[in-house]
């Protein structure tokens, strides 16, 4: 009798796409994971809020001309973890208070607030990785 490892009966979902570091890029960002989501059958918030921050961070923060950012997107088991890497090594993120008069400078809190953990990874230079995980 064979047994199966659970880790390997458990079905391991992802979805990689590498877009532009523009608000079209950021959209797209947002739009595709939308509909990737809906197809996994898992709930759309706060997912799509903190993949929408964390795309237009990539693409406002982390631009450099000609060098796109890459979205990422996996659920192990009970958890979704979401993943954008862009290429500006030298712009860590860090939630600020934003100004009160201020109409942006706010989506770090957002994720803080909304996912379960989130984090950056340096490297490999000149790359960077912010992460989030939600709990499903």
């Amino acid at each position: 009798m064979t047994q199966k490892s659970p880790e390997l009966t458990t079905g391991i979902r992802h979805f990689s796409i590498q877009l532009s570091p523009t608000p079209r890029g950021a959209r797209l960002a947002r739009l595709l994971a939308t509909e990737q989501l809906r197809s996994w059958g898992l709930r759309l918030d706060p997912a799509r809020q903190v993949i929408a921050e964390l795309s237009a961070n990539a693409a406002e923060h982390g631009r450099i001309p000609g060098r796109d950012f890459r979205l990422l997107l996996y659920v192990v088991a009970d958890t979704l973890r979401i993943e954008v890497t862009d290429t500006r090594d030298d712009r860590l993120p860090t939630p600020q208070l934003p100004d009160p008069e201020s109409e942006s400078a706010r989506g770090l809190l957002l994720v803080d607030a909304l996912a379960d953990r989130w984090g950056v990874i340096p490297g490999p230079p000149p790359r960077k990785t912010v992460w989030a995980e939600l709990t499903l």
